[in-house]
Protein backbone atom coordinates (compact mmCIF):
# COMPACT_ATOMS: atom_id res chain seq x y z
CA UNK A 1 0.00 0.00 0.00
CA UNK A 2 0.83 3.53 -0.68
CA UNK A 3 -1.03 5.84 1.07
CA UNK A 4 0.75 9.14 1.72
CA UNK A 5 -1.10 9.58 5.04
CA UNK A 6 0.87 12.81 6.22
CA UNK A 7 0.67 14.31 2.73
CA UNK A 8 -3.41 13.60 2.76
CA UNK A 9 -3.86 15.41 5.94
CA UNK A 10 -1.61 18.55 5.43
CA UNK A 11 -3.38 18.67 2.21
CA UNK A 12 -6.78 19.16 3.77
CA UNK A 13 -6.29 20.78 6.19
CA UNK A 14 -4.78 23.56 3.75
CA UNK A 15 -7.64 22.99 1.74
CA UNK A 16 -11.34 22.87 3.56
CA UNK A 17 -10.16 26.25 5.41
CA UNK A 18 -10.43 27.20 1.22
CA UNK A 19 -13.80 25.30 0.40
CA UNK A 20 -11.69 23.66 -2.29
CA UNK A 21 -12.64 20.44 -2.90
CA UNK A 22 -9.72 17.30 -3.50
CA UNK A 23 -10.46 14.45 -6.11
CA UNK A 24 -8.09 11.91 -5.28
CA UNK A 25 -6.69 10.83 -8.67
CA UNK A 26 -6.64 6.78 -8.20
CA UNK A 27 -6.47 5.87 -11.53
CA UNK A 28 -3.88 2.82 -12.33
CA UNK A 29 -4.47 2.39 -8.27
CA UNK A 30 -5.16 -0.81 -6.48
CA UNK A 31 -8.49 -0.80 -4.59
CA UNK A 32 -6.76 -1.11 -1.73
CA UNK A 33 -5.21 2.54 -2.00
CA UNK A 34 -8.49 3.63 -2.58
CA UNK A 35 -9.93 1.74 0.51
CA UNK A 36 -7.14 3.16 2.68
CA UNK A 37 -7.56 6.89 1.33
CA UNK A 38 -11.64 6.70 2.31
CA UNK A 39 -11.26 5.19 5.94
CA UNK A 40 -8.86 8.79 6.31
CA UNK A 41 -12.39 10.60 5.08
CA UNK A 42 -11.83 10.71 1.42
CA UNK A 43 -14.57 10.32 -0.76
CA UNK A 44 -13.87 11.80 -4.08
CA UNK A 45 -11.79 9.75 -5.97
CA UNK A 46 -11.00 10.32 -10.32
CA UNK A 47 -10.18 7.63 -12.62
CA UNK A 48 -9.07 7.73 -16.36
CA UNK A 49 -10.21 4.94 -17.92
CA UNK A 50 -13.81 4.07 -18.28
CA UNK A 51 -12.80 0.04 -18.48
CA UNK A 52 -11.01 0.75 -14.85
CA UNK A 53 -13.43 2.17 -13.46
CA UNK A 54 -15.90 -0.03 -14.24
CA UNK A 55 -13.80 -2.44 -12.94
CA UNK A 56 -12.77 -0.91 -9.39
CA UNK A 57 -16.81 0.67 -8.81
CA UNK A 58 -18.29 -2.39 -7.42
CA UNK A 59 -15.58 -3.82 -5.38
CA UNK A 60 -15.64 -0.06 -3.51
CA UNK A 61 -18.32 1.70 -0.96
CA UNK A 62 -21.62 2.61 -2.60
CA UNK A 63 -21.21 6.34 -1.50
CA UNK A 64 -17.83 6.87 -3.30
CA UNK A 65 -18.23 9.48 -5.46
CA UNK A 66 -16.57 8.55 -9.07
CA UNK A 67 -15.12 11.66 -11.02
CA UNK A 68 -14.48 11.01 -14.70
CA UNK A 69 -11.50 13.14 -15.82
CA UNK A 70 -9.64 11.22 -18.89
CA UNK A 71 -10.83 12.04 -22.54
CA UNK A 72 -14.14 10.13 -22.96
CA UNK A 73 -15.65 8.69 -25.85
CA UNK A 74 -19.57 8.75 -26.97
CA UNK A 75 -19.87 5.19 -27.39
CA UNK A 76 -18.17 4.59 -23.83
CA UNK A 77 -20.35 6.48 -21.97
CA UNK A 78 -23.33 3.81 -21.68
CA UNK A 79 -20.82 2.09 -18.81
CA UNK A 80 -20.09 4.89 -16.78
CA UNK A 81 -23.78 6.52 -16.58
CA UNK A 82 -25.66 4.26 -14.07
CA UNK A 83 -23.02 5.43 -11.38
CA UNK A 84 -20.66 8.57 -12.40
CA UNK A 85 -20.68 11.71 -9.60
CA UNK A 86 -19.27 13.81 -12.34
CA UNK A 87 -17.81 14.11 -15.66
CA UNK A 88 -14.83 16.46 -15.75
CA UNK A 89 -13.77 16.61 -19.95
CA UNK A 90 -16.86 17.30 -21.90
CA UNK A 91 -15.27 18.82 -24.63
CA UNK A 92 -18.21 18.59 -27.89
CA UNK A 93 -21.73 18.81 -27.86
CA UNK A 94 -22.53 15.22 -29.49
CA UNK A 95 -20.93 13.76 -26.28
CA UNK A 96 -22.89 16.19 -24.00
CA UNK A 97 -26.48 14.50 -26.03
CA UNK A 98 -24.44 11.29 -25.94
CA UNK A 99 -24.19 11.64 -22.00
CA UNK A 100 -28.10 12.99 -21.72
CA UNK A 101 -29.22 10.38 -23.48
CA UNK A 102 -27.51 7.82 -21.52
CA UNK A 103 -29.02 9.79 -18.30
CA UNK A 104 -32.28 9.32 -19.37
CA UNK A 105 -31.97 4.88 -19.88
CA UNK A 106 -30.48 5.58 -16.18
CA UNK A 107 -33.52 7.88 -14.72
CA UNK A 108 -30.64 10.06 -13.92
CA UNK A 109 -29.74 13.69 -14.16
CA UNK A 110 -26.03 13.73 -14.75
CA UNK A 111 -23.33 16.27 -14.18
CA UNK A 112 -20.45 17.78 -16.12
CA UNK A 113 -18.18 19.90 -16.63
CA UNK A 114 -17.31 21.18 -19.80
CA UNK A 115 -13.23 21.21 -20.59
CA UNK A 116 -11.37 24.20 -21.46
CA UNK A 117 -8.69 24.63 -24.18
CA UNK A 118 -6.28 27.03 -22.39
CA UNK A 119 -2.93 25.64 -22.40
CA UNK A 120 -0.03 25.99 -25.56
CA UNK A 121 0.00 22.33 -25.86
CA UNK A 122 -1.50 21.07 -28.97
CA UNK A 123 -2.41 17.79 -27.43
CA UNK A 124 -4.43 18.66 -24.77
CA UNK A 125 -8.31 18.36 -25.50
CA UNK A 126 -10.94 21.23 -24.97
CA UNK A 127 -13.32 23.82 -26.19
CA UNK A 128 -12.23 27.26 -27.06
CA UNK A 129 -14.01 30.77 -25.56
CA UNK A 130 -16.37 30.63 -29.13
CA UNK A 131 -17.52 26.64 -28.39
CA UNK A 132 -18.14 27.12 -24.94
CA UNK A 133 -20.33 29.97 -26.11
CA UNK A 134 -21.83 27.81 -28.90
CA UNK A 135 -23.12 25.10 -26.61
CA UNK A 136 -24.06 27.59 -23.32
CA UNK A 137 -25.83 30.00 -25.81
CA UNK A 138 -26.96 27.22 -28.20
CA UNK A 139 -30.89 26.76 -28.81
CA UNK A 140 -30.29 22.97 -28.52
CA UNK A 141 -29.12 23.02 -25.27
CA UNK A 142 -32.29 23.42 -23.29
CA UNK A 143 -33.60 20.34 -24.82
CA UNK A 144 -31.36 17.78 -22.76
CA UNK A 145 -33.11 17.18 -19.53
CA UNK A 146 -30.97 15.30 -17.88
CA UNK A 147 -27.36 16.82 -17.74
CA UNK A 148 -26.38 19.16 -16.46
CA UNK A 149 -23.69 21.68 -16.60
CA UNK A 150 -22.17 22.57 -13.14
CA UNK A 151 -18.52 23.75 -14.09
CA UNK A 152 -15.55 24.56 -16.15
CA UNK A 153 -12.32 22.24 -16.52
CA UNK A 154 -8.94 22.90 -17.62
CA UNK A 155 -5.62 22.20 -17.71
CA UNK A 156 -2.68 24.54 -18.07
CA UNK A 157 0.58 23.40 -19.96
CA UNK A 158 2.81 21.43 -18.59
CA UNK A 159 5.56 23.97 -17.97
CA UNK A 160 7.90 25.92 -15.06
CA UNK A 161 6.83 28.96 -16.45
CA UNK A 162 4.20 30.06 -13.06
CA UNK A 163 3.45 33.35 -14.88
CA UNK A 164 2.12 31.43 -17.77
CA UNK A 165 0.49 28.61 -15.77
CA UNK A 166 -1.09 31.60 -13.83
CA UNK A 167 -2.31 33.27 -16.86
CA UNK A 168 -3.57 29.99 -18.68
CA UNK A 169 -5.81 29.70 -15.20
CA UNK A 170 -7.26 33.23 -15.45
CA UNK A 171 -8.43 32.37 -19.11
CA UNK A 172 -10.55 29.87 -17.30
CA UNK A 173 -11.64 31.70 -14.48
CA UNK A 174 -13.10 35.15 -16.50
CA UNK A 175 -15.33 32.15 -18.75
CA UNK A 176 -16.51 30.58 -15.60
CA UNK A 177 -17.22 34.42 -13.67
CA UNK A 178 -19.07 34.84 -17.39
CA UNK A 179 -21.31 32.23 -17.34
CA UNK A 180 -21.79 32.18 -13.09
CA UNK A 181 -25.37 33.17 -13.35
CA UNK A 182 -26.03 32.07 -16.86
CA UNK A 183 -30.05 32.08 -17.03
CA UNK A 184 -30.33 28.28 -18.60
CA UNK A 185 -32.47 25.91 -16.72
CA UNK A 186 -29.80 22.94 -16.57
CA UNK A 187 -26.52 25.11 -16.57
CA UNK A 188 -25.21 25.67 -12.98
CA UNK A 189 -21.70 27.15 -12.93
CA UNK A 190 -20.28 25.86 -9.35
CA UNK A 191 -17.09 24.01 -9.88
CA UNK A 192 -13.86 25.81 -11.17
CA UNK A 193 -11.81 22.51 -11.92
CA UNK A 194 -8.12 23.48 -12.34
CA UNK A 195 -4.43 22.32 -10.55
CA UNK A 196 -3.06 19.12 -10.42
CA UNK A 197 -0.12 17.81 -8.04
CA UNK A 198 2.27 20.34 -9.73
CA UNK A 199 0.18 23.33 -10.02
CA UNK A 200 -2.33 23.35 -7.42
CA UNK A 201 -1.90 26.13 -5.72
CA UNK A 202 -1.54 28.51 -8.38
CA UNK A 203 -5.04 27.04 -9.29
CA UNK A 204 -6.37 27.97 -5.86
CA UNK A 205 -4.96 31.23 -6.12
CA UNK A 206 -6.59 31.92 -9.27
CA UNK A 207 -9.30 30.82 -8.40
CA UNK A 208 -9.92 27.28 -8.47
CA UNK A 209 -12.45 25.13 -6.42
CA UNK A 210 -11.46 21.50 -7.55
CA UNK A 211 -8.36 20.00 -7.71
CA UNK A 212 -7.49 16.91 -9.07
CA UNK A 213 -4.34 15.28 -7.18
CA UNK A 214 -3.26 11.69 -7.67
CA UNK A 215 1.16 11.33 -7.32
CA UNK A 216 0.81 13.35 -3.78
CA UNK A 217 -1.39 10.88 -2.24
CA UNK A 218 -0.35 7.94 -4.06
CA UNK A 219 3.42 8.07 -5.20
CA UNK A 220 4.42 8.02 -8.52
CA UNK A 221 2.06 6.56 -10.92
CA UNK A 222 2.50 2.57 -11.77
Amino acid sequence: MSVNTAAYQALMKELQPKGVQLVAVSKTKPVEDIRALYALGQRDFGENYVQELVDKQPQLPSDIRWHFIGHLQSNKVKYIAPFVHLIHGVDSFKLLKEIDKQAVKNNRIIEVLLQMHIAQEETKFGLDDREVDEILNGEELSALKNVRIVGIMSMASFVDDEQQVRKEFLVAKKTFDHYAHHQVANVFMQYLSLGMSADYTIAVECGSNMIRVGSKLFGARS
